[in-house]
């Protein structure tokens, strides 16, 4: 039977699970007062989490990931009762969850420390790398997009400047006066390259070809516009995307955390013990 849940205020300690029990035993004694029954559940427990499904329908009321549950205790004094507290995915909140069995009781609250134990070890062999490699992908990514918008963006300002320097041409010719036409430079000052330049073709005073440029070296250090280029594998831990980076922080945090089991923890007053 799941009484329910309750949020505390702390993840561990014997205090904060003992108000939970008392307060969620009182509502089901209120509950019960008004005819209505405890909802009977089915519990799975694996390494991916705790289950909680409905036992005819099979529809999951919620799923606890282990990473996120931080203490599991079953009641030396009441038998029958037993509870984790696990933080939600979506209100950061930490909440206690209350189970009432006639049976395996101690068994379960072992189980899911075993499965604890199992799933931490999974995460140090290969979850943590697998999350570490896609990281790195998100990561190249995401820079790889800013490249492209910088380099759009330089683009554009290359464009602006050619048109500045047209308009700047025509100003200064006067107009109806004729110019010798020499080569047009780009915004460098530079002669355009083009492969049919009669540069190329005319040969020397002695009838030989002139040397042929030396071919420049692939090994750039700085790009035209001084920048460097961008090396993926140099891609430090603040380029990760947030989502992505607090997602690994806190599965180790949860782990590192570490599960605690108690057995005697609660000590209720007998007048708790009749409701």
């Amino acid at each position: 039977q799941f009484l329910g849940s309750t949020e505390v205020e702390q993840p561990k300690g014997t205090e904060v699970v003992r108000d939970a029990v008392r307060k969620l035993k009182f509502a089901r004694h209120i509950k019960k007062s008004e005819g209505q029954k405890t909802p009977k559940v089915e519990l799975q427990i694996s390494i991916y989490g705790v289950k909680i499904l409905d036992p005819k329908t099979k529809e999951v009321q919620h799923n606890c990931q282990l990473h996120r549950i931080s203490f599991c205790a079953d009641d030396k004094t009441d038998k029958r009762i037993f509870t984790f507290i696990c933080k939600d995915s979506e209100s950061n909140k930490h909440l206690c969850y209350v189970f009432d069995s006639e049976k395996c009781v101690k068994e379960i609250t072992l189980t899911i420390g075993q499965a604890f134990d199992l799933a931490y070890r999974k995460f140090l062999e290969s979850g943590g790398k697998d999350v570490e490699t896609r990281k790195q992908i998100a990561g190249l990514q995401k820079r790889i997009q800013e490249l492209e918008t910088e380099n759009t963006e330089l683009k554009n300002k290359v464009q602006d400047l050619e048109n500045q320097l047209r308009i700047t041409q025509v100003h200064s010719s006067p107009a109806g006066s004729v110019t010798p036409k020499s080569p047009s430079t780009d915004i460098f000052d530079m002669v355009p390259f083009s492969p049919i330049s009669p540069q190329s073709s005319t040969p020397t005073r002695n009838g030989t070809q002139p040397p042929p440029v030396p071919s420049r070296s692939t090994e750039i250090k700085r790009d035209l516009f001084g920048a460097e280029p961008f090396d993926p594998f140099s891609c430090g831990a603040g380029d990760f995307p947030p989502d992505i980076q607090s997602k690994l922080d806190e599965m180790q945090e949860g782990f590192k955390m570490g599960l605690t089991l108690e057995g005697t923890v609660f000590c209720l007053d007998p007048l708790d013990s009749r409701c």
